[in-house]
């Protein structure tokens, strides 16, 4: 059975590693229908009902944190868009649902055919982390820790996800 892979443009990845935090993008035009023919002024603050904002709290098990940064065994809610600069990922809890697993660090060499190192560095952990469960697919991030000098012989890593093949959320680990 043929998986799909999602293949990540090295350069790509080296651009969103040195991106820094961001939320998501705010929207260009908020403007709905209803204040199209609206006044220019203001409308005044709703009154407050207490003189304290509660704070909010993140769920128990979530957490969010760089995607280069990344360890085995943890669940993502999302993939994230590192093509488009994406540089943080939110970390749940397996047993929720969530789009993907990492289940291997593979530390690889650069060279011109990184799609296929990274394929088969990630081939071959599957069936240690996952058994032979079927429906899952394989995706993978690559950060990039390269210098000009070339003295780091491993200076890249390839993050490899499982996910579901069907595009459906994980429910729990794949973890045999």
């Amino acid at each position: 059975m043929v998986r799909p892979v999602t293949h990540v443009s090295v350069a790509a990845l080296a651009f969103s590693a040195l991106v820094a935090c961001s939320s998501n993008p705010t929207p260009v035009d908020d403007a709905t229908p209803e204040s199209a023919g609206a006044s220019s002024r203001a409308a005044p603050p709703a009154p407050s009902t207490s003189s304290t904002a509660a704070p909010v709290s993140t769920p128990p098990g979530v957490a969010t944190k760089q995607w280069v940064d990344l360890t085995e065994g943890e669940c993502i809610a999302d993939v994230p868009a590192v093509d488009v600069g994406e540089a943080t990922v939110t970390v749940v809890d397996c047993s929720t649902p969530h789009r993907a697993e990492v289940y291997l660090l593979a530390p690889v060499a650069v060279d011109a055919a990184i799609t296929g190192v990274a394929d088969a560095a990630c081939a071959a952990g599957v069936a240690d982390y996952a058994g032979t469960r079927a429906g899952l697919s394989v995706t993978y991030l690559i950060d990039s820790k390269q210098d000009r000098t070339g003295a780091i012989p491993l200076p890249s890593t390839v993050i490899c996800l499982l996910q579901s093949g069907g595009g459906e959320p994980l429910a729990g680990s794949v973890r045999r």
